[in-house]
């Protein structure tokens, strides 16, 4: 009888080769990306104490991150479920620049429970953020960041959603009731729930008719730049008239991307303070890449600090890049006694970036990574690389 021994915990996968190769392409590819943009790679670790993880997060974070007590110091740490705290503290604490910093990363987060159904408990979280500078630029920047990183993927006919969190905090904060249960908002914004929207009015702690009102409107505030003029008349709540000014400008300047606005895609409450955005494609059914700005978080760490930045998981846009097709490589024989003029010309190949695959005694070549169009022959004692026939390597 099987034992299982083989069997992976329910929603996690390994990675195999073809699927490895494209992630690790991808990620190269990406980080120069960053890097032209004049970003800086930094790389915490996995373990953080639960506190420094969870700073700003919310509840939501919470719940996704697993927990272990440290053996040497009996506190509890947390595997890290979000890299950006960590990328906050960085910036913060351990950098502690003036003026601005832009920070970049890839790491593997593990989240305790799946996103979704058809969502990994393990992703690879690339992602890049600007620190201290409060103005649009440092938004528009990151998004044209964002757009270039998902077009580089390969995903045609990407989406950017604008929305503003500021602005449904602007709304909240207009009731203690609606305050107390913000995270139930929240919620139903993101859902579209109108029913469960004005349910809001009636209960012990009912929400007064405005601010219902307002959120009752939300959700129908979806489409081009005309949901802006929809959304004026929310503008005698303290703060909405610079939200919308914020969306109108960031609309202006990516006139020319297939940009909408959803002034109810809204993020955890309490977390995103300004601009927030998420890029879909045709084929995915939920974004594929998800930021916006996040002032202050890093407050925590001793230094408040105006952020903005976006992430995406590498392993789940690797996917767009369609199946890996195998590369050439060259087929080398097994090295003989003292075969010192095989082993250098082996060596010259892989020195010029030949994939050279040497046989060990007895070895059959067996790769689902490689096509064999190559091989090393000994002609008059030199090495020389030939032509193989399609198909003779199985």
């Amino acid at each position: 009888m099987m034992n299982g021994n083989w069997l992976l915990p329910d929603y996690l996968a390994d990675i195999l080769p073809a699927q490895a190769r494209q992630v690790e392409d991808l990620r190269r590819k990406l980080l120069d990306l960053f890097r032209t943009f004049g970003f800086e790679t930094v790389s915490p670790p996995m373990l953080e104490y639960i506190e420094s993880l969870l700073t700003g997060s919310g509840k939501n974070l919470n719940l996704k991150t697993f927990k272990l007590v440290d053996q040497l110091s009996g506190r509890t740490l947390g595997l890290r479920a979000d890299m950006t705290p960590q990328i906050t503290r960085i910036d913060a604490h351990l950098l502690n620049r003036p003026g601005v910093t832009r920070l970049c990363y890839c790491g593997p987060v593990l989240h305790a429970r799946p996103a979704g159904l058809v969502s990994s408990r393990e992703l690879l979280q690339i992602g890049a953020e600007i620190y201290g500078y409060a103005g649009i630029e440092a938004d528009m920047e990151i998004i044209d960041l964002a757009m270039q990183s998902l077009k580089l993927t390969g995903v045609a006919n990407g989406r950017l959603v604008l929305s503003h969190d500021g602005l449904v905090q602007a709304i909240i904060d207009q009731d203690p009731h609606a305050q107390a249960r913000a995270d139930e908002i929240v919620a139903l914004l993101r859902d579209k729930d109108l029913p469960g929207l004005g349910e809001l009015r009636h209960g012990t702690q009912p929400i007064s008719e405005s601010v219902v009102q307002a959120l009752e409107l939300l959700p129908r505030l979806y489409g081009g730049a005309e949901v802006l003029d929809h959304a004026s008349n929310l503008s005698a709540f303290d703060g909405v008239a610079s939200a919308l000014e914020s969306l109108r400008t960031l609309v202006s300047k990516l006139a020319d991307e297939n940009v909408s606005l959803d002034l109810a895609d809204v993020g955890a409450y309490g977390y995103h303070s300004g601009v927030t955005f998420s890029m879909y494609a045709p084929g995915w059914h939920d974004a594929l890449v998800r930021g916006g700005r996040y002032d202050n978080v890093s407050q925590a760490f001793g230094r408040a600090r105006a952020a903005t930045g976006f992430s995406m998981d590498l392993i789940r846009l690797a996917r767009s890049v369609g199946q890996a097709q195998p590369t050439q490589a060259i087929l080398a024989p097994a090295e003989g006694a003292n075969d010192k003029a095989l082993k250098q010309t082996v060596a010259d190949l892989r020195a010029n970036g030949e994939i050279v695959v040497q046989l060990l005694p007895g070895e059959a070549a067996r790769h689902d990574e490689f096509v064999f169009n190559r091989q090393l022959v000994n002609r008059d004692d030199q090495w020389v690389v030939q032509a193989l026939p399609a198909n003779s390597i199985s």
